[in-house]
This record gives structure tokens, C-alpha cells and sequence, in this order.
């Protein structure tokens, strides 16, 4: 018997490319899920993939299980997401708020999506630079709201983690951190006296300062902003600064050469990204569909992220 446990596991083996990746995605253990992987081996009486190979090479009988996969999965998700609009009905509202601009870069691929699946759903979306989104969210005005820097003083407000990611510093290709060309990571100190571009919020939302600079007690020589990603990509490519970003907003400008990109500490910072919810939404088939969605496009289209475990 083919379970569907197993045709998701296979799926997310063959997206990720590696079992740790895959057990992150799929929030298992890795000794659970090559336990699993074990089972269907032994229950077929063949392997599935080539164990250490890079990239990974399914065999025969894993490639006819893969397109099983994907031929049955997707037709799971829709009658799922048919059964939820029967049981609660097909219309709502979806008021968005994000609190970086480089969350465009999954977030569009995201909506239209979203918006295919679930046309009678009201959705806006609007940039939490200017207002404070979380105290919107608890007033109605707002019904979700992405962010990275969770109040848990607020009631009756939940965080969905979406997934985490690396942040990383960008600077120019001429910057003297780059000097000796065998540096791949810097500490606190490497940026004293440098000049700091970052996105127009408060201090303490900002991962550079409270989780990197400030434990340090190291301050930046000036602190210039920018309200897009691609401004302050011009201005570190200009040496006009540095900046700290997301690993999936600076690898198209890396690719092409613009600007270059180091670990922030030895290994590096992660943060995780949030869908903040109000209690009385939360089980709406709507928004679980949401997040679903946008965990799902998330690893289909960014870099170097990872599933929250």
C-alpha cells in the first residue's frame, strides 16, 4: 500500500536535495523520516535513491513514485481545499500588512497563487513601514500581518512561523573587509565605523542591531535608510555602506555581480519569519490555506531557508 505520508516525503526529498532539508520541511527528524523512506524500501523490495549522491539520483522505482506523487498530491490538496469551503463557506477578507520589502520576492508569487485558488476571497495588501501593523491586527483592521519581530505582550494574537532564513551582510566588491579574498564571514567589530543602510524602522526591529551589533557594543559610524531593497543595493554597490538583508534578496544581485556577501558571525544569523494571526481567525480555512501556500511557494522560490522545527 502507498500511503501519502510517503509520496510527500519522497517529494520534499526530491525539492530539497537532501534529507536534512527535507526532515526540516517536513517537521521530522531525520531518523524518522530515513526510517520512513527505509520502510517503503523494504515494502517495495528496491531503493528509491541513490544514498550520498550529489545531486541526489532517484532510481527507476523512485522516479515512478515521484510521478505518482505528482500526479495525486495536487489533486489532495484541491479536494482538501474544497471540503474546507463547504464546511465554513468560500468568502472572507484578507488584510495584509509585511514589515520588510523583501519579503515581495515570495509574497507575490504567493498572492497569485492564493488568488487563483480562492477568488472570493476580499484581499489587500499594504507595507507596515509607516503604521504599527500588530496593534492594527488586534483593532480588525488588519487580518495578518508578516513579521519577524513577534510582541508577545499583545493577547489573542498568534505567530505561525513561515520558515527561517539567513540574514547576510552585502557590500561593495571593492570593500577592504574583502581585501585578502578568503574571508567568508566577519564579527561585530569588522563593522565599527561603517556606515549602516537599512530599512526606515525602529531600531530594535532590526535583527543587525539587536542580535549582532548592539550585544557587542559595537556602533555603526551612521545609519542611512532606504525604503526598497534595490536602493540600498545601489548604495552598497556604490560603497556608500553596508547592509544587512535576507540571503533571498541579495543572490539576483550577487548572480549578477553587483555587489558581494558575507556571513554575519561564524554561523551566521537566522531569523524566522511569522504570519501573526488574531484567535478568532486562526482555524478560518482561508488563512490555514494561506500559510500553507506560503510556506509552499517560500521553499519553491527563495534560497538558503528552512522549515521551523
Amino acid at each position: 500500500m502507498i500511503e501519502l505520508r510517503q509520496l510527500r516525503a519522497l517529494s520534499a526529498l526530491r525539492d530539497t536535495g537532501s534529507l536534512v532539508r527535507a526532515a526540516e520541511r517536513l517537521h521530522l527528524t531525520q531518523s524518522a523520516l530515513s526510517h520512513l523512506f527505509r520502510e517503503m524500501e523494504q515494502r517495495h523490495n528496491q531503493p528509491l535513491f541513490v544514498r550520498k549522491s550529489r545531486p541526489l539520483c532517484f532510481t527507476t522505482a523512485g522516479l515512478r513514485l515521484l510521478q505518482l506523487a505528482d500526479a495525486v498530491l495536487p489533486q489532495v490538496t484541491l479536494a482538501q481545499r474544497d471540503l474546507a469551503r463547504l464546511a465554513c463557506g468560500q468568502s472572507g477578507r484578507l488584510n495584509i500588512a509585511i514589515e520588510c520589502h523583501s519579503c515581495y520576492q515570495w509574497l507575490m508569487p504567493t498572492l497569485n497563487t492564493y488568488r487563483d485558488d480562492w477568488p472570493e476571497v476580499e484581499l489587500d495588501l499594504c507595507s507596515g513601514f509607516h503604521f504599527a501593523p500588530l496593534p492594527a491586527l488586534v483593532r480588525g483592521d488588519l487580518d495578518l500581518v508578516v513579521t519577524a519581530n513577534p510582541d508577545t505582550m499583545l493577547k489573542d494574537i498568534h505567530y505561525q512561523p513561515l520558515f527561517s532564513f539567513e540574514m547576510c551582510l552585502a557590500l561593495s566588491r571593492k570593500h577592504r573587509l574583502l581585501e585578502h579574498g578568503k574571508r567568508r564571514w566577519i564579527a561585530p567589530k569588522d563593522l565599527a565605523g561603517e556606515v549602516q543602510i537599512t530599512y526606515p524602522v525602529e531600531r530594535e526591529r532590526l535583527d543587525i542591531f539587536q542580535r549582532f551589533l548592539d550585544p557587542a557594543g559595537v556602533e555603526p559610524a551612521e545609519v542611512r535608510t532606504a525604503e526598497l531593497t534595490v536602493m540600498m543595493v545601489q548604495l552598497v554597490a556604490s560603497a556608500r555602506g553596508v547592509c544587512a538583508l535576507p540571503d533571498w534578496a541579495l543572490h539576483e544581485y550577487l548572480q549578477k555581480g553587483f555587489i558581494a556577501q558575507l556571513r554575519l558571525g561564524e554561523k551566521g544569523l537566522w531569523s524566522t519569519l511569522y504570519a501573526a494571526v488574531r484567535a478568532d481567525m486562526l482555524d478560518q480555512a482561508y488563512i490555514v490555506d494561506f500559510l500553507q501556500t506560503a510556506r509552499d511557494t517560500s521553499f519553491s522560490h527563495l534560497n538558503r531557508i528552512r522549515a521551523v522545527t
